[in-house]
């Protein structure tokens, strides 16, 4: 059985920020994210799966992962809504518990960030895609800005341990390029909500295919 993450004050509060986010921006970058996706899918750290409701009809099927138990549980009643096949299921994404080349997409969905080895996840990612398959991300980044980034760099000493091991200054593109995937498109963008910057502001849009 794969091994749960327990985050249980998060796994309370994060609903509501999602929520909120989702009214003041979230959906459309959401919707950005998945448009043109199909065939089989794996979304890694789906979370309460609110990007469930924004898959195209084109989806074939979708596997979803989870390692959080409490989040889990929601995403699995929003799996119930679904068009298509859904099945959600415990996993970690530095050891996905699926043989190579099983999908066609893998969605990365504000997951980078919190999972515990990158570089692993993202060799893992590679791992079960197909050879002509492709990686959808939609992720916080460390800004370009180096003043911005030094104040990230610096919540990161207490941010991750309230918010659910949450990195700010990751650089997940950097991470895709040194595991074998090839980024082909991406949208940087600072998503500030009611016209104010937050620490996970600096994001990025985009897909990758492996080299």
């Amino acid at each position: 059985m794969p091994e749960d993450i327990s985050h249980p004050v998060f796994a309370r509060i994060y609903p509501r920020i999602e929520r909120f986010a989702l009214t003041h921006g979230a959906a459309a970058h959401r919707e950005e994210l998945l448009d043109g996706a199909g065939g089989r899918i794996l979304e890694i750290g789906v979370g309460t799966g609110a990007n469930i409701p924004f898959y195209p009809p084109a989806v074939e099927s979708l596997v979803a992962v989870e390692p959080e138990p409490r989040l889990r549980a929601r995403a699995q009643r929003a799996s119930e809504e679904a068009p298509f096949p859904v099945e959600v299921v415990p996993g970690r994404a530095e050891q996905l518990p699926f043989p190579d080349d099983a999908f066609d997409t893998v969605i990365v969905s504000l997951v980078l960030c919190s999972v515990r080895d990158v570089d692993r996840a993202v060799t893992e990612i590679r791992r079960v895609l197909r050879p002509d398959g492709h990686l959808r991300f939609y992720e916080h980044i460390r800004s370009d800005r180096p003043r911005f980034a030094r104040m990230q760099r610096s919540l990161d000493l207490i941010w991750p341990r309230l918010g659910g091991n949450c990195h700010l200054s990751r650089d997940p593109e950097s991470a895709l390029v040194r595991n074998g995937l090839a980024v082909e498109t991406v949208r940087h963008f600072d998503f500030a909500i009611n016209g104010r910057l937050n620490p996970s502001s600096p994001c990025a849009i985009g897909r990758a295919s492996a080299e």
